[in-house]
């Protein structure tokens, strides 16, 4: 039975924030992806009688674009598998030790060879030759100083991760206050006539809407900013900011050549370059701002501009009365602005590159120094100082190789934030704030499963209401002893089936 007063179970949103609106003809309800449906255009200017039988209604067939936000996959191609943040919704079964994917193995295939090859010259030269053994003693004095470089590159990769990860999350937090203060907490406009109350309202809600893809469009395009992809021809936020004057809707209109160099097309030599990780076979990230024909401007910025000027507006029209929203407002798009300020701190703040380079030099000397103080460790087969040689450099590079790669968590390697994900989250939330109007108390707290005294009582709210006010508070004591008692019965329960099942154990040990 349905609770009186109680607001509709809203459907099911689809992955990335869809909200189920229509269906195509001869099929029951589909999912529209959220942000996804683009907006129906027409040649020339807007006049005020369109074709109206144009426009899809919520029950007629329309066509849907792809979910940007959606990184689903369940292809085992070699470019979803070594490359792209890792999808995080994904669970593997395999023991982590043999687990592939996220592995830094692809690339340590090369430098591995080179000190396989390194190490079995240096041993046919000591077996054929002469003898280029040297004492440990250099082993132990250089490993030390070779664990210091590698912890403080592996901690201060690590601590930029990790403070990447925090932004983001200030940005989800951020947009959900935002979303909350335009969708629940901004009022209708007053004294507004009679006979247009429906349109106001038709624009009121298109408005908040609005704001709330604006926020959407915010983490989306800073995603593309720190990935230092500029412009605004992207599936995933195209369609958000199509409306908005911004110098990087400017760029993409009237520079289409450098436009395409964000869409990486590259050839099996370099492809397969990348995946082992090839220096010489890596692109400057910066490229495209380096070629750019007009002003970028700075799209994230910008669009906290247009949510401000809304902020405002909302404020100085009295349709956030409460002070304490408005200053919510304010502030989280202040936050916001933290939040872009902050990670291109991270992004343009890495680790100095004479660090860099003296940690790097030091664990490759390392490394090509370890054959010459094993072939004195392996007296009965100096073969053996191939095999060892090679694991060893895979502890120490792998370590090295790990911090190279999360020193700049919001890249397009396997280990960086899975961005796509947290922009997808943010999509879906604004979907969640928006798929039902603004909840009012008597509603929901009338409801007669709203049990206010479980699990002392299962009576709902209408029964409690009939009982009175001295009742009620009678019933709230008993609830405290009701609510203790019920806690050290499961506590009995729990450990009285502990006692059965050693005893159990007990007999079947003394039959045996």
């Amino acid at each position: 039975m349905a609770d009186e007063g109680g607001l509709a179970a809203p459907s099911a949103p689809a992955a990335g924030g869809g909200v189920g609106v229509g269906g195509q003809a001869g099929a029951g309800p589909t999912s529209v992806p959220a942000h996804a449906v683009h907006n129906h255009k027409t040649s020339g200017s807007v006049t005020n009688g369109p074709m109206l039988e144009e426009i899809a209604s919520l029950t007629s067939p329309r066509l849907f674009t792809p979910n940007p936000f959606s990184r689903k996959n369940t292809s085992l191609d070699v470019d979803d598998y070594f490359t792209g943040p890792r999808d995080i919704q994904k669970h593997s079964k395999w023991p982590i030790f043999l687990q592939m994917h996220g592995s830094i193995l692809p690339k340590m295939v090369l430098p591995l060879l080179a000190v396989a090859a390194w190490a079995s010259l240096i041993t046919v030269i000591s077996h054929k030759v002469q003898s280029l053994a040297i004492s440990t003693v250099l082993l132990t004095v250089l490993g030390f100083v070779v664990g210091l470089c590698l912890s403080f590159r592996s901690s201060t990769a690590y601590e930029r991760y990790a403070e990447g990860r925090r932004y983001w999350a200030q940005l989800v937090l951020a947009s959900q206050n935002l979303g909350r203060v335009f969708w629940i907490h901004a009022s209708e406009r007053k004294d507004v006539p009679e006979d247009q109350q429906e349109e106001n309202r038709t624009r009121e809600v298109l408005e908040k809407l609005t704001a709330m893809n604006l926020v959407v469009a915010f983490s989306v395009a800073l995603k593309h900013k720190l990935r230092f992809e500029p412009y605004t021809c992207y599936d995933d936020i195209s369609s958000l900011v199509s409306h908005l004057d911004t110098f990087a809707y400017a760029a993409t209109r009237d520079d289409p050549e450098n436009t395409q160099l964000t869409f990486k097309r590259y050839g099996f030599f370099k492809s397969v370059g990348e995946y082992l990780g090839v220096s010489f076979a890596e692109s400057n990230p910066r490229k495209v701002l380096k070629r750019a024909g007009r002003p970028l401007g700075n799209l994230p910025l910008e669009i906290l501009s247009y949510l401000a000027s809304y902020a405002d507006e909302l404020a100085l029209a009295g349709r956030l009365p409460v002070v304490m929203h408005q200053t919510t407002a304010y502030n989280n798009i202040a936050l916001l602005n933290d939040v872009l300020v902050g990670t291109e701190r991270v992004l343009n703040t890495p680790l100095p590159i004479g660090y860099s380079i003296a940690i790097a030099q030091i664990t490759w000397v390392y490394v090509l120094v370890l054959p010459f103080q094993l072939l004195s460790s392996f007296t009965t087969s100096i073969w053996l100082t191939i095999p060892a040689t090679v694991v060893a450099a895979y502890i120490i590079l792998g370590i090295l190789f790990i911090g190279r790669e999360i020193e700049n968590p919001f890249g397009q390697d396997v280990n960086d934030l899975p961005l796509e994900v947290y922009c997808a989250q943010i999509a879906a939330e604004m979907d969640i704030i928006g798929s039902l109007p603004t909840p009012r108390s008597r509603q929901w707290m009338e409801s007669p499963n709203n049990r206010v005294l479980w699990p002392l009582s299962n009576s709902g709210w209408p029964v409690w209401m009939n009982r009175g006010e001295a009742n009620i508070r009678e019933a709230v004591v008993h609830k405290v002893e009701a609510t203790f008692v019920s806690q050290r019965h499961r506590e009995i329960v729990a450990e009285g089936g502990r006692r059965s099942i050693s005893e159990k154990l007990s007999r079947v040990k003394s039959s045996v």
